[in-house]
């Protein structure tokens, strides 16, 4: 049977390696893909990620059970993605937030009916579009929206992993649905 992320934490705290190798494994590809549409491209996604399991590494003894692991480990994330995004906000009037080709993983996937060239030129606007529009929400909204969309978080895990009340964590969502709208309803 397999160790839970839990027990497996609480191993890492104990500076096991091996333990430590697991969780990497279960959680390097979700950790990637949610830095990645918080921060917009492949390079940050990679730094910010590898950030946040050597925080896990470092801090892994003040997990405390209180929560599930995968949602404290979501908040030392998000937490770096905010810092990295505010600590490098300066240049993003000089850089478009995203570009399409950066990436083959886009934000959303939209469903695929017959492909066509026609259907990937539009589908590729969309994205952009879509990724533009994210990259004009606050980090918090941004972040609670890409919690609860891509990962499937409850409003008690989102306001758990950004540290807020649940009604807060249901307004950041709310807030960013509303002003995506207002973004695509403009273009």
């Amino acid at each position: 049977m397999e160790p839970s992320d839990e027990e497996l934490c609480a191993r890492v705290a104990q500076r096991d390696a091996s333990a430590f190798d697991l969780l990497v494994e279960r959680y390097q590809k979700r950790a990637w893909r949610l830095a990645r549409s918080m921060l917009g491209n492949d390079a940050d996604a990679n730094d910010v990620s590898q950030d946040a399991f050597i925080r896990l590494y470092e801090s892994a003894e003040r997990f405390d059970g209180r929560s599930r692991f995968s949602t404290w480990f979501n908040r030392i994330l998000v937490n770096l993605c905010i810092d990295h995004y505010r600590r490098n906000r300066w240049w993003r009037k000089f850089v478009p937030f995203s570009n399409p080709e950066d990436s083959e993983a886009p934000v959303f996937d939209p469903p695929s009916p017959e492909p066509g060239p026609e259907l990937e030129t539009i589908r590729g606007l969309e994205i952009g579009r879509v990724r533009e529009a994210l990259g004009r929400l606050s980090p918090n909204q941004r972040a609670a929206l890409l919690l609860q969309v891509q990962e499937g978080y409850s409003s008690r895990e989102i306001a758990a992993a950004l540290n807020c009340s649940e009604n807060t964590a249901r307004v950041h969502v709310h807030r960013a649905i509303a002003q995506l709208k207002k973004e695509l309803k403009k273009e």
